[in-house]
């Protein structure tokens, strides 16, 4: 599986899961646009990943911002002729009982993992469909794009929506050869989850070890974390995937936690 050549946009790609991706994404032969809100740090990942600057490409992007996601995306199709690849994995964490759980965070939430997953892939599909070369979209959705746990309402929403967006893609995009899929990891061990560690401990009364032990790792089938290469290499095969004999999917990559 390679991307020789192809145009991949890569939001939240400045750190974690995301970062990854765009690494595996340029050793497989593609051109990597990093679009992250921090400028700075997706410059110097970009530059990291190649100094030369002819296979990289750095965005600032709110995706939560449809000035900022439109002409970030025109900017890419300026520079490299075209997008081959969206992979929409901007996103955060808030977790509250939904009895506490503010409003605005509930609208932060929603906001960049569906508003900026929309934003991102209408601006895409439009240079796509242009082109006339197909395309892929991919989703970083969750274990919780299909279960739900206690502390994450909108977290849950959210990631549940993304499936009904990545269909409707699969749906409309096919007449102009665009596949699209969903990616639905388990606990992956990246700054963000680091986060939630003590953030559940101190919701739920219990150690850290507990949270980690009993309540993110406990479905697993081997008590291990998801990797990032886990994860980036099943983004690997999606975007690579030679027909569209494969879209409207998620693809659980959680250790056994969720099986369909």
């Amino acid at each position: 599986m390679n991307l020789q050549d192809k145009v991949t946009v890569i939001t939240g790609a400045a750190s974690g899961i995301g970062k990854h991706i765009a690494q595996v994404y340029f050793d497989s032969g593609a051109k990597v646009v990093i679009a992250d809100l921090n400028l700075e740090a997706a410059q110097a990942t970009a530059i990291e990943l190649d100094p030369s600057g002819e296979r990289s490409m750095a965005v600032a992007m709110n995706v939560t911002s449809e000035e900022e996601v439109d002409s970030g995306i025109a900017a890419v199709a300026a520079r490299f002729g075209g997008i081959d690849v969206l992979v929409s994995n901007a996103g955060i964490q808030i977790v509250a009982p939904l009895q506490d759980f503010a409003f605005a965070d509930w609208k932060k939430m929603l906001a960049i993992h569906l508003d900026g997953a929309f934003l991102s892939t209408r601006a895409c599909l439009k240079v796509m469909y242009a082109q006339g070369r197909g395309g892929s979209v991919i989703y970083m959705g969750s274990v919780h794009s299909k279960e739900a746990s206690p502390l994450k309402s909108a977290y849950v929403t959210a990631k549940h929506g993304l499936i009904g967006l990545c269909k409707v893609v699969a749906k409309e995009g096919a007449a102009h050869g665009v596949r699209a899929n969903v990616i639905c990891p388990g606990f992956v061990r990246t700054p963000l989850v680091e986060k939630q560690i003590p953030e559940q401990a101190k919701a739920l009364g219990m150690s850290e070890a507990d949270v980690v032990k009993n309540v993110m790792l406990k479905e697993t089938v081997d008590g291990e974390f998801t990797t990032v290469d886990d994860v980036a290499q099943t983004a690997l095969f999606l975007a690579a995937f030679p027909s569209n004999a494969l879209t409207g999917q998620s693809i659980v990559v959680s250790h056994g936690w969720f099986m369909q």
